[in-house]
Parts: C-alpha cells; structure tokens; sequence
C-alpha cells in the first residue's frame, strides 16, 4: 500500500497541491481523458477519504500524505481550462 491513512491529522499550512486532470460529466468518467480523476480516486480511496467538496471549480480533498498536508484537486472545467481552476485554488491556499 503506497498510500496509507494516518491516525493524526496534520495541520498547518496546505504544503502539495496534487492536481489530477480530466473532464467533467459521464460521457468522459472511465476513458484516458479522465487517467488523472481516476488516479485521485485511486489516492483518495487508499487513503479512506473522498473528493467531494467544491471550491472554486474544483473538487478538493484535505489529505495526510507521508506526515505532509496535501490538496487532493479535481478541476471541473474541461482540461484546456483547468489553469484557471487551479490557479484559483492554489491562491486561495497560498
């Protein structure tokens, strides 16, 4: 297991956005379009979470990965407009 769920929360400040590209919406959900979504599904899962709220056009999840606080991120623009997304909450987070 690469990805293990840790006891103790870490807190402090957001030290890793880990950004998984793909495209909103069904037609899209298991196809390569989506390799990264279904990568932070696969992280989120190994971990015991999910990647459900909504923030700035993303799908985020506060996460303790190898004692680090991480940022789970799944933009919900189409992935020539994800920039957008992300930088928002990369600022946000900053």
């Amino acid at each position: 297991m690469l990805f293990r769920r840790t006891k103790e929360r870490v807190t402090g400040p957001i030290e890793f956005l880990v950004v998984g590209l793909g495209n909103p919406g069904k037609n899209y959900e298991f196809t390569r379009h989506n390799a990264g979504f279904l990568t932070l599904d696969h992280i989120a899962s190994e971990l015991d979470e999910e990647i459900t709220t909504l923030k700035n056009d993303a799908l985020i999840a506060d996460v303790s990965i190898g004692g680090h606080r991480c940022l789970l991120v799944k933009p919900q623009t189409f992935m020539n407009n994800s920039g957008t997304a992300v930088r928002d909450i990369a600022k946000f987070y900053k």
